[in-house]
């Protein structure tokens, strides 16, 4: 493993991350991955930097621990190989490939027929996880010298979900193994594929109840927002104004480029990351009067194309993790969702939205369309904050006998 392009560059990467405003802990740690491998691969023989992973997975069985290595060993293989700098929202290719080439050769096809079948009609990222996923499955199962699809027993798949009695992965888990075995039902002899899916444990969705946004709260944020002793920078009011009043996705703020925005016909086009429908939507005054004095008045000179730019060097597209910190920042303008284990995050202003025109009586349909959602049933979630329209559904207790204490 030569390692002498990385010795004399790597200092350009250390520079990359502190301009880039990365926390000190994760630059050290980049500090600390990157001597490791300059001191230790001549000595330990590395010849690729799976190798430098698989030396880790020797010294530790911590999984955080794991992930960590994965991402920050990933990294400076693509700087090292390609002289691509780290980015918040590129995944690791370091632990797809080594899993993968662990599997055993029947195993290996069902994640490669699964990707195959997969790129036509799925993104990316849901590929990988899914992929993944499956592949810990199938690795769990080899644990227990099972290497074919014929030898997997009902036992054997209920294994890899409970230990000790007790479940140790979900829902969420369970579905995406089920959407690479069942995609590969063609592609396996005997119907074996379904019998598999038969086996996997009959687990229900956990949803966790969505918090909102109260009037008082709604009301600090439209104060913050377009106050003009606002902490907030114009970049920030600008992302929150149109957060608050379009819905629109961290991912699709972040991805907004300039020509997305129709200036003569106050419209915005976008084609949404998510799920890769086109969505237009209006540009209200306040929204578009908010970008515009952006444009004009903050944002940087730089040849990228998006709307929203990194405040220092080289002015590059926003990380989605970026809009998470703004939409903080904002709530911390506004003294607001300071508690402990309070949300903060833009999906409050899009689950905001949802309830505000449910509020108002608009069909669903209109608001799914409005929400770019693929399907009605994506609205479900918003409906248990509809509270106008609970309170029609709520019984009378006038029948009852309830002492006046009880309601003083």
């Amino acid at each position: 493993m030569d390692v002498q392009n990385l010795r004399e560059k790597y200092p350009q990467l250390i520079a990359f991350l502190e301009e880039n405003k990365y926390s000190q802990t994760y630059i050290r740690r980049f500090k600390r991955d990157i001597n490791c491998i300059l001191s230790r691969a001549k000595l330990e023989k590395w010849n690729s930097y799976t190798d430098v992973y698989l030396f880790h997975t020797k010294r530790s069985k911590s999984i955080a621990v794991l992930r960590e290595k994965r991402g920050i060993i990933g990294a400076i293989e693509r700087f090292d190989l390609e002289n691509i700098y780290p980015s918040r929202s590129h995944r690791s290719q370091i632990l797809k490939e080594t899993a993968y080439n662990l599997l055993s050769e029947e195993f290996k096809a069902v994640i490669t027929a699964y990707r195959t079948v997969g790129k036509k009609y799925k993104k990316e990222n849901t590929i990988y996880t899914e992929s993944l996923n499956a592949t810990t499955f199938l690795l769990s199962l080899q644990e227990n010298n099972i290497f074919s699809l014929i030898s997997i027993t009902e036992k054997a798949v209920l294994d890899t979900f409970y230990q000790n009695g007790k479940l140790r992965r979900g829902y969420s888990y369970k579905k995406n193994v089920a959407a690479v075995i069942k995609a590969c039902i063609p592609y396996f002899p005997n119907n074996i594929c379904a019998t598999v899916l038969s086996y996997l444990p009959a687990l229900r969705e956990k949803r966790k109840n969505i918090q909102y946004l109260n009037k008082e709260e709604t009301s600090i944020i439209k104060t913050v927002l377009t106050g003009m002793n606002s902490s907030l920078s114009l970049r920030d009011k600008a992302i929150g104004l149109l957060a608050f009043y379009t819905g629109l996705r961290s991912c699709d703020i972040a991805g907004l480029v300039l020509s997305d925005i129709d200036w003569n016909s106050d419209l915005i086009h976008i084609k949404q990351q998510k799920t890769g429908v086109p969505l237009t939507l209006p540009l209200r005054a306040i929204v578009g009067n908010a970008i515009y004095d952006y444009l004009i008045t903050e944002r940087p000179k730089t040849k990228c194309q998006n709307v929203f730019v990194t405040q220092a060097p080289a002015f590059t597209k926003l990380q989605n993790g970026s809009l998470y910190n703004i939409s903080m920042q904002i709530m911390k303008a506004g003294n607001i969702r300071t508690t402990p284990g309070d949300r903060k995050g833009f999906h409050l202003f899009r689950h905001h939205m949802a309830i505000s025109l449910l509020e108002n009586g608009i069909p669903q349909p209109v608001i799914s369309q409005t929400m770019g959602h693929r399907s009605p049933a994506s609205l479900n979630p918003y409906l248990s904050a509809d509270f106008s329209h609970l309170k029609e559904c709520a019984l009378s207790i006038e029948c009852f006998p309830i002492q006046k204490e009880v309601l003083s």
